[in-house]
């Protein structure tokens, strides 16, 4: 990027929007913690046992893979603004629902119904990227509305045992469902599509604009471009990728409080005392990945293999996740899954820019969806074969899954991940995904 472009003021609505996002995360991530956090009181409240909650958490990501998939292509064809504002509305209102539930199946179709509305976070806030932030930036960008699940956990660790204890765990689900209303009023006034914006600053387009080397517009439409993403190297890595490494994601969100419980006899006010911890390593972790890549990029080292790299150097603080469960002390598991989720941050910065970092803005929601489908349904197995390990044997195999899977993730990578040999905005789409296949 020119120096003279640089030097020019550029405003900062950018980042009061991603901020923005940044508070979707964390309200869309205290909704969804909401049950977990809970899950030892609710558990013993219903007699739930370890395969009754995986049928309950599993019910969330198969919808929520599957609105990954669908809300990309519909926030693709309405936009971000009407998309998220939709969605946001639609998953405050099950969550607040979901108080009213008494039964495996009231919980099963209140988590379904809510994972429906929570898929459409991601893809939007990865489309809002790839529009709003050219490739140096783009990885912080995306750490820091990533890091909403972090706060959003750590909050919902925190908060939600003592609202439970205070007035009943009914009014947990009501209390953080309202949230959602709230952040609306923000959205809706700081959010507007780039071109269409009326405080943006022509100073801020030129320089977003010149930092963007992905072409802004793709010429296959309908079933053409499907069929081009379905050839495309680089689609598959990143499904790959993403479908290998969410599931320790989820492993450790939902059942990280139950295990506490379980295994290291926490109650619940011991949980909301320790368990938002590995969530601020992990938000700790995003903005590690983030700030070290954008780094790279800076000093002049390739984009796609800043990323790469930074996955596969993220690899190792994750496999600490593996003597977790086998340390006496609970403290010293503790500290190990901090670590072990620190990492799973830093690589999932990564994984979740790559798509506009690889793709043009009008598909970047369906790429990013397309492999939060693939995720959400390898989490949701992942998630059932937990619960099934838990009540016949221990939680020790789920936690060396999660050390190992990584590994292989990052290997997909490596092996299909190819950048454009071609600068995209000088060929149609077209060009541009066969040109990358051929790499």
């Amino acid at each position: 990027m020119k120096s003279s472009i640089k030097s020019q003021p550029t405003g900062r609505l950018r980042w009061w929007i991603v901020w923005t996002l940044f508070f979707s995360t964390a309200i869309n991530y205290i909704s969804r913690q909401t049950f977990s956090v809970l899950s030892p009181m609710i558990a013993v409240q219903f007699h739930l046992s370890h395969t009754d909650l995986s049928k309950i958490f599993g019910a969330f990501q198969i919808s929520y893979a599957l609105t990954w998939l669908l809300g990309g292509i519909f926030l693709d064809a309405v936009g971000t603004r009407i998309g998220l504002t939709v969605a946001v509305i639609f998953w405050s209102v099950v969550n607040i629902l979901t108080g009213f539930a008494g039964s495996v199946f009231g919980f099963v179709a209140f988590r379904f119904m809510l994972g429906i509305g929570e898929g459409f976070n991601w893809p939007g806030a990865s489309k809002t990227v790839a529009e709003w932030f050219p490739n140096e930036e783009r990885s912080l960008a995306v750490a820091i509305f990533d890091s909403g699940s972090s706060v959003g956990g750590a909050l919902a660790a925190l908060a939600i045992p003592l609202i439970a204890l205070a007035f009943g765990w009914r009014w947990a689900f009501v209390l953080s469902g309202l949230l959602g209303f709230l952040w609306l009023i923000g959205w809706l006034r700081i959010y507007y599509p780039l071109d269409r914006h009326p405080r943006v600053t022509p100073e801020e387009i030129a320089y977003i604009h010149a930092g963007q080397t992905m072409a802004s517009k793709s010429e296959g439409k309908g079933l053409r471009r499907w069929l081009d993403l379905a050839k495309n190297r680089n689609v598959w890595g990143i499904v790959l990728g993403r479908a290998l490494t969410d599931p320790i994601w989820w492993f450790y969100v939902f059942w990280l409080p139950q295990y506490l419980s379980d295994a290291r006899g926490f109650s619940l006010q011991r949980i909301a005392l320790f368990a938002w911890i590995p969530f601020v390593a992990a938000d700790l972790g995003n903005f590690t990945g983030g700030l070290i890549s954008g780094y790279c990029v800076r000093r002049g080292l390739p984009v796609i293999q800043a990323r790469l790299w930074v996955c596969a150097i993220s690899c190792a603080p994750i496999l600490a996740g593996i003597p977790a469960a086998r340390v006496h002390s609970p403290y010293t598991a503790l500290a190990l899954i901090c670590v072990a989720l620190w990492g799973y941050a830093s690589w999932s910065t990564m994984g979740l820019t790559l798509p506009s970092d690889l793709f043009p803005q009008d598909v970047v929601a369906t790429v990013t969806g397309t492999s939060g489908l693939a995720a959400g349904l390898v989490g949701a197995v992942f998630t059932f074969a937990v619960g099934i390990s838990v009540d016949r044997f221990s939680y020790r195999p789920a936690f060396l899954a999660a050390g190992l899977l990584p590994i292989l993730a990052t290997v997909c990578l490596f092996l299909l991940i190819r950048p454009p040999k071609k600068d995209p905005e000088e060929m149609p789409f077209r060009e541009a995904f066969i040109s990358s296949d051929q790499g």
